[in-house]
């Protein structure tokens, strides 16, 4: 039986998500970026099963083990797993980093055929398990993204306490879960944290797409984190970067950062037309999965507050289960648009609102739609604390520490 590492920090926001679809013939595909902890989280299944039943049969696969170095296919994976099936028992399966095993939806299709095969997979590409995989199994599968820490995950994490001294350490150097055998301090941080990223450009974007022009890539990571929150087209980063002796097409750019996405290095939003409810077919915004990697390539900033605070809100927006597009009414721009279970919050985002000027604008966007769901501002001062003509205001700790559920509004 596999030996596991011990589990030092739980992560159950995502084990309460998973709970109700184990012991199912139904495919759990556990995405997001390397090293984002999604091993971790499949250790904790395997814990929560063996505490159910010790003598449970369990198969498990870490493609970046060498043990399993030669299972490269389908062929080989459907091998290796039916061999340790046992029929009179139920069968855990659990694949690491399945990516990396060409036309592993073949074996995984076979497999799931088996009521008696409850299977867990992880991955680190996008595009991947929402195509290949969902087309193989149709309605047999069903996806959880694992993002980086949350800030309570972070301040769990760390043994730190909810302050703003622990606030700037999670703007500044990011949720990656390993950070936890590290001190945090700038050097070290950096250093791993760059590591990381050039993992996953190399190996889920350069290999994997077959990119040629790493040095373009490059800038375009870098223009991207330099411009947090900005409108952008292809058209519009292409002609930005032509301007700096960079030429490269627009569909170039959509490729590449199509990749990107699909890495789970930045996630492109799209813009929502509130009063036409409709989405816009060109101008996105760009956020990245993790502070920590943004920084290591753009740096840390001062002048740069207002985007990371923005990046943050957007983050802690998914993690707790919305969808999020960039609003727009009329000539107005609404933060985000966010949308869960047949419900929108409104989120207007401000480093301050230290003059009137700045407290109308911010809330009177918010303000102009003309519907009944609640409307927030998510700011990075506490001194405002009144909400404004029925529009709640937010100090962004109180925001990082909640799930956004109808009661805290």
């Amino acid at each position: 039986m596999a030996k596991f590492p011990s589990i030092l920090n739980r992560r159950d926001t995502y084990i309460e998500r998973i709970k109700p679809f184990m012991n199912t013939p139904i495919v759990k595909v556990m995405i997001g970026h390397r090293r984002v902890g999604k091993s971790y989280i499949l250790y904790q299944l395997i814990e929560l099963i063996r505490n159910d039943d010790n003598d449970a049969n369990i198969v498990y696969i870490n493609k970046e083990d060498i043990e399993f170095i030669n299972i490269v296919s389908y062929v080989e994976l459907h091998d290796y797993i039916s061999q340790r099936l046992v029929n009179s028992k139920k069968n855990y399966i659990f694949i690491d980093e399945i990516q990396e095993i060409a036309d592993f939806k073949v074996a995984i299709r076979s497999l799931a055929l088996d009521d008696n095969n409850d299977i867990y997979v992880t991955g680190s590409n996008s595009k991947m398990f929402s195509s290949d995989l969902a087309n193989e199994l149709g309605g047999r599968y069903v996806e959880f993204r694992i993002y980086s820490l949350s800030y309570l995950e972070f301040l769990n994490f760390h043994k730190l306490p909810d302050s703003d001294i622990s606030l700037e350490k999670y703007f500044h150097f990011g949720g990656l879960p390993y950070l936890i055998h590290l001190p945090l301090e700038e050097a070290v941080v950096m250093e791993y944290i760059h590591s990381v990223y050039s993992t996953i450009v190399l190996r889920d974007v350069v290999e994997r797409k077959k990119i040629r022009n790493t040095a373009f890539l490059e800038q375009l990571v870098r223009f991207l984190a330099n411009n947090i929150g900005s409108l952008f087209s292809s058209n519009s980063i292409s002609d930005f970067l032509k301007s700096q002796q960079i030429k490269i097409s627009p569909n170039q750019v959509s490729e590449y950062a199509d990749s990107l996405a699909e890495a789970f290095v930045v996630h492109r939003v799209g813009r929502y037309d509130i009063i036409g409810k409709k989405l816009f077919e060109r101008g996105d915004k760009y956020y990245f999965e993790n502070m920590g990697i943004r920084n290591s390539v753009a740096g840390y900033k001062l002048q740069d507050r207002a985007k990371r605070l923005e990046n943050v809100v957007y983050n802690h927006l998914i993690f707790c289960g919305y969808d999020v597009k960039v609003g727009t009414l009329s000539t107005e721009e609404i933060d985000f648009v966010c949308t869960r279970s047949g419900e929108t919050l409104y989120v207007q985002v401000a480093v301050e609102l230290s003059t009137p000027e700045t407290i109308a604008r911010e809330f009177g966007n918010l303000l102009k739609i003309k519907d009944n769901y609640p409307k927030i501002v998510v700011s990075g001062v506490r001194s405002f604390e009144n909400s404004y003509e029925g529009v709640e205001h937010i100090f962004i700790r109180d925001f990082l520490s909640s799930t956004l559920t109808p009661k805290f509004f």
